[in-house]
Order: C-alpha cells, then sequence, then structure tokens
C-alpha cells in the first residue's frame, strides 16, 4: 500500500519537477525580464512632450541595456530564454510613467535576489545599475509630467 502511495505521489509530482529550476539560489530573471519589457512599452508608446521624450528615451535604453544583460543572467543560470512568465506587477496607480516605474521596481526586487553563481553577481549587479537607471529617469518623466513641463 506504502509503495502504491509513493508511486502516485511521484507521478502527481514529476510535472512540477519538470519546470523547478536549477538547485541553488538565482535571480528571477524571466521574471524581471517581462517585466522590463513591458515598462519599456510603456514608455515607447506614451505620448508626451520634448522634455519628458528625454527622459523617456534614457530609461529606454537602460532597459534594453538591462534586458541585455539579464538574457546573459539567464543563459549563464541555464533558464529557457523563450519561457515568458506573465507581468506580476500590481498597478497601483494610472498612466503609464507609472507603470513603467512600477515594472521597473517590480524588475529590482526580481533580480535583487541572492545569486550563489560567483562568475554570474557582477553580471546581476550591472543588471541591476541599469533598471536603477531607468527607474530614476522614469521618476524624472513622471515629475516634469506633475510639474507641467
Amino acid at each position: 500500500m506504502k509503495a502504491k502511495l509513493l508511486a502516485i505521489l511521484a507521478l502527481a509530482l514529476l510535472p512540477m519537477a519538470a519546470h523547478a529550476d536549477l538547485p541553488g539560489h538565482h535571480p528571477a530573471y524571466l521574471h524581471a525580464l517581462t517585466d522590463l519589457r513591458d515598462a519599456r512599452w510603456n514608455l515607447e508608446h506614451r505620448p508626451g512632450d520634448l522634455a519628458v521624450t528625454i527622459h523617456e528615451t534614457a530609461a529606454i535604453a537602460e532597459i534594453d541595456r538591462a534586458i541585455e544583460e539579464a538574457k546573459r543572467a539567464a543563459a549563464e543560470d541555464a533558464k529557457n530564454l523563450a519561457d515568458r512568465p506573465h507581468e506580476d506587477a500590481h498597478l497601483d496607480r494610472p498612466g503609464r510613467l507609472h507603470h513603467a516605474a512600477e515594472l521597473l521596481r517590480k524588475a529590482h526586487g526580481d533580480v535583487d535576489q541572492e545569486e550563489d553563481n560567483p562568475q554570474s553577481r557582477e553580471l546581476k549587479h550591472r543588471v541591476l545599475h541599469h533598471i536603477d537607471e531607468a527607474l530614476h529617469e522614469t521618476e524624472k518623466a513622471i515629475h516634469d509630467v506633475e510639474r507641467g513641463r
């Protein structure tokens, strides 16, 4: 009876094992990539004036750099880059700039997790730097819009 129960349990857990991450601790690069792509889309598709567009353009450039570094880091962690998880940010403010900022914060949290691969730590820090720069530019754009610039 115990052997049959264990066999059923093993079969039930088999599909989950196929999706399990590698052993160890790695940032959630795939989730971060989804959030970065969505943040980029929001910045790219928001109508605005020249002052805001300058900040948006700078933020998009940093997001592009973060995406490239995150792809490299995900590949080093043997993640499937074809896997595209759904956006997991929960929006509490309207508007594409605010949405982009929330997505960037979420991406930062996804990447800012323990990394047990010493070769990937520098790459992780570069991804975080680019995300922080993109967030900074996005916050400047929000500030400019709120002040009517």
